[in-house]
């Protein structure tokens, strides 16, 4: 875990996987408001102020975590100033703490990513293989391909939070594709009305099928 100070009211916390499990935290505890992951911030916040000097006792403060590409997290921690303080939150010891993430809070058994063509979705199988993820069809037990009104839906169904790339897979769909809300009730849209393109296993189909070598 590395604190970086950027200015007087704000650092940067750099946080990896291994990071979690020592604190034995999983990714999808990261990713959800868990006590745990709530004590992991309120320690962090505590760590900050040891090492660099960095204070929030009865501050309130904006917490944003990034899920970066080396299954690295990068966390900004500001401190509000009065004026701003209204939409935000008290930290203290005894609180609970809340952080914005740049990626999506995993609590629904299904994922679903929205492709806008067919290009954008080879896009991303050649971009998951040029960056040593040809191993993203264990993200998931079940991966399909749905074609609904010209447009692309990949779904992942029982997610697989202990896949060592996770993050690194989040970062890099939401490069391409665009993650759909309410997946639970969508996914009986598209199995109602939109029409399978590529059955169970489509991430492993298509880096055989899809992609140029």
């Amino acid at each position: 875990m590395k604190f970086e100070k950027l200015n007087e009211n704000k650092i940067k916390i750099t946080l990896s996987m291994h990071d979690l499990e020592e604190k034995d935290i999983n990714f999808h505890d990261f990713m959800s408001n868990s006590l745990e992951c709530q004590d992991l911030f309120l320690d962090m916040l505590e760590e900050a102020e040891e090492k660099i000097g960095f204070k929030t006792r009865n501050c309130k403060v904006k917490i944003e975590a990034l899920a970066m590409t080396e299954d690295d997290f990068i966390l900004t921690v500001t401190k509000i100033m009065p004026d701003t303080m209204k939409k935000h939150f008290y930290v203290s010891p005894k609180k609970k703490v809340k952080a914005k993430r740049k990626v999506h809070n995993i609590q629904s058994s299904y994922l679903i990513y929205r492709f806008v063509s067919f290009d954008d979705y080879c896009y991303f199988i050649d971009y998951l293989l040029n960056n040593k993820l040809n191993d993203a069809n264990k993200v998931a037990k079940e991966v399909y391909l749905c074609t609904y009104k010209n447009e692309y839906y990949l779904v992942l169904n029982e997610l697989n939070t202990d896949y060592k790339k996770i993050a690194k897979f989040y970062t890099s769909i939401t490069e391409f594709g665009t993650y759909v809300s309410n997946p639970e009730l969508f996914v009986h849209k598209l199995n109602e009305t939109g029409r399978i393109f590529i059955k169970n296993n489509a991430l492993k189909k298509s880096f055989s099928h899809f992609v140029k070598k």
